[in-house]
């Protein structure tokens, strides 16, 4: 159990990390890439990165709502 949890932390903190980045940057800039995923124990990883995106925030704001309130 203690592994899945620090998994979804250091999953969720990248995320955050990543929304971050991607509302600050320049608007002109490429889009930054989701971060993966760490792997569970017993689970096998995500290999195809091109299936993989990210995932939306349940109820909550764009990235562009994002951006256009931090501007």
């Amino acid at each position: 159990m203690t592994e899945y949890l620090l998994a979804h932390v250091a999953d969720q903190l990248a995320e955050a990390n990543w929304m971050f980045a991607t509302v600050n940057r320049d608007e002109d800039a490429d889009p930054l890439e989701f971060p993966s995923p760490i792997p569970r124990p017993g689970e096998p990883p995500e290999d195809d990165p091109e299936t993989r995106s990210a995932p939306a925030i349940a109820q909550g704001p764009s990235v562009h709502e994002l951006s256009a309130f931090f501007a």
